[in-house]
């Protein structure tokens, strides 16, 4: 159980000041470390810089932290820097995480489409044999090479762009001279505690709102893999039809997606108190997994609307869709299988922010 932050992480520290210029130092001088080894490996090659590269893995996390913060404790900054610099890093946060996550896509897609066409005796998938299921596959590789490849392009570009200098400028600001609001600074370091409750409250207040009656059951989207081979004659849908299914399952989605920010959020706002998010992250894992599953989806859809594909390629593709939502679905389920242990000990935060 995740316990409400005490005085006691934080009491060691004399300020308000002092405990995030020691965290923000800390989140800067790890920038500051992995930028240039970031800057290098991405010029080798394209997949240079997926996300187990070391350099880009603590690139990401220092500059999701250093924004988390940023907007956590936001009253403690001055505001026009803190607002230029939230900007700025949520710009490399969306550069930096293209790659890894179009390498993760196609991982995830190839990997359905092998799965579901396997002709294992004793577990034949739903596309075994499927004569649109090699197609499907080679368009699916194809298309998520390419973007792999033009973000890699793009990444290059920008990691020795004038943008990307002004903002490790930020970072040695951060390291050195913090522009902290004086009177916010000079408070007690306690006074940090009701804004770590208040982002603990707008994740409970946001999971609170979660359609929880549609995800109350797992789904079976194992079966897809071994439901035997499906007829290849399968007339797909006309197209144009999904877009409008397209918007809808992204409103589905979007609650599911704010969630895991708000989890990111609360997690880097008890960091900086030193107060333990274990459950947090296991929910950050969880939401991860479901937005990796929608970004599949939809990328599978828009495969789908490639102009001259067979019907038989539609239909695999179609069934490689249903597998993701699937996967969708039961990454919600894990999640509000974990949150009723977990709300209880989130929500006692709350009190906090509103006396």
């Amino acid at each position: 159980m995740t316990d409400a932050p005490t005085t006691a992480p934080v009491a060691r520290a004399a300020t308000a000041g002092e405990v995030l210029a020691g965290y923000l130092t800390a989140q800067a001088g790890v920038f500051l470390r992995a930028l240039p080894q970031a800057v290098g490996e991405a010029g080798s090659r394209p997949g240079a810089l997926p996300a187990s590269a070391q350099a880009a893995d603590d690139l990401l996390r220092a500059v999701r932290r250093i924004g988390g913060a940023l907007h956590t404790f936001g009253p403690a900054f001055d505001p026009v820097w803190a607002q230029e610099s939230r900007t700025e890093l949520r710009w490399l946060i969306d550069l930096l995480t293209q790659e890894p996550g179009y390498r993760r896509r196609s991982d995830r897609l190839l990997g359905a489409v092998d799965s579901l066409a396997d002709t294992a005796p004793d577990g034949a998938g739903m596309l075994a044999g499927h004569p649109g299921a090699p197609k499907a596959r080679a368009l699916l590789e194809r298309q998520l090479t390419l973007a792999r490849t033009r973000s890699h392009t793009a990444l290059l570009q920008e990691l020795r762009s004038a943008r990307l200098h002004a903002l490790a400028d930020r970072m040695t600001l951060l390291a050195g001279e913090l522009p902290l609001e004086p009177e916010a600074a000079a408070e007690p370091a306690v006074a940090l505690l009701p804004r770590t409750a208040a982002a603990l409250a707008a994740l409970v207040a946001a999971a609170e709102r979660l359609p929880w009656q549609r995800s109350a059951q797992a789904y079976a989207g194992a079966g897809l893999h071994r439901l035997g081979a499906a007829p290849a004659d399968t007339v797909p849908v006309p197209r144009g039809a999904g877009d409008t299914a397209d918007v809808a399952l992204a409103a589905d989605d979007a609650p599911w997606l704010r969630a895991r920010i708000l989890v990111k959020r609360a997690r880097y706002a008890l960091e900086v108190c030193s107060a333990p998010d274990g459950e947090l992250l296991e929910l950050d894992r969880v939401l991860g997994h479901h937005q990796d599953a929608s970004d599949a989806a939809a990328t599978v859809a828009a495969a789908a609307r490639t102009p001259r594909i067979t019907p038989a390629t539609a239909y695999v593709l179609g069934v490689v869709h249903a597998d993701q939502r699937l996967d969708v679905e039961a990454a919600r389920y894990a999640f509000g299988r974990q949150w009723p242990a977990l709300a209880p000990g989130l929500a006692g935060p709350a009190a906090v922010a509103s006396d």
